[in-house]
């Protein structure tokens, strides 16, 4: 495959998993969404589907979806990516691009099919927490600590289903982020994606989310990601200019970048002694 292909494919699966993933959890944090506080399991399977759909859409080129799991593929010793995809430097760069254009465009689709739920919420905390994860109790060396422990996880539980006789892969992928969601979700909201994080955080920033009206301060729920996803815990942005000011919280974007690419790194260089 060229690199135009490959940047296709990614794109338009990793747009689907992030449309998905962000709108189930503006369908539970919106207050006049019908969905509203349907709770944290409900993410977590919102973002399990968005996985099992978005595999599917990116199917040529192994979907992805996740500069994480690129990078650990690329750290397993593997010669491919995907099916006839040499691990060059040109394919690594068309998988983690399109990745991040692919958020960066299904977090906009997500905003425009709850446009009219966003004009209507007036707490700024939770509109970030719709697009972006954040901690349940903020301390960055923990936090990225979480996302590192949680996207070893997730990677290396990958790599090993590409090494069984399974046809599962799929949806055994979408499980597995149920699970990572359920289990190691709740201090940071499981970003363990960094195209899932950052795009739709800039998605926030550039968007006209915010209104101007003021409102009590209330802590919002923490998001996620190979999924991903915002919970029931309600982290506090510190940092944030207030609860009627729009903020991105870019003090602790680094977290969800930095934690999920060293714990899949990590994954890929543990496979090579495992599998």
């Amino acid at each position: 495959m060229n690199f135009g292909s490959i940047f296709l494919s990614e794109a338009l699966g990793t747009g689907m998993l992030v449309l998905l993933g962000v709108g189930v959890v503006a369908n539970v944090l919106l207050t006049k969404s019908k969905g509203f506080d349907g709770g944290w399991l409900l993410i977590n399977f919102g973002w399990g589907f968005g996985v099992l759909a978005g595999v599917y859409v990116a199917y040529k080129t192994g979907g992805h979806l996740n500069p994480a799991y690129t990078i650990g593929v690329l750290f397993s010793g593997a010669d491919q990516y995907g099916p006839d995809i040499d691990i060059t430097v040109a394919t690594t760069i068309a998988y983690i691009t399109g990745q991040l254009v692919g958020a960066f465009i299904g977090a906009n689709l997500a905003y425009v099919a709850y446009k009219r739920h966003f004009d209507e919420e007036t707490d700024e905390a939770k509109k970030l927490g719709v697009f972006a994860t954040g901690p349940a109790i903020r301390g960055l060396r923990w936090n990225f600590a979480t996302e590192v422990i949680a996207t070893f996880a997730l990677v290396l539980v990958l790599l090993s289903i590409g090494h069984t006789a399974t046809g599962l892969g799929p949806l055994a992928a979408a499980l597995l982020v149920v699970g990572i969601g359920a289990s190691l979700g709740g201090p940071t909201g499981y970003a363990i994606n960094p195209a899932r994080d950052l795009g739709p955080r800039l998605a926030h920033a550039l968007l006209p989310v915010s209104k101007g009206v003021a409102a009590a301060p209330v802590r919002e729920p923490a998001g996620a990601g190979v999924g991903g996803s915002s919970a029931e815990r309600l982290p506090e942005h510190t940092g944030s200019p207030g609860p009627n000011r729009k903020s991105s919280d870019w003090s602790y974007a680094w977290v969800p970048i930095l934690g999920p690419l060293a714990g899949g790194v990590l994954a890929g260089l543990a496979s090579q002694v495992l599998f």
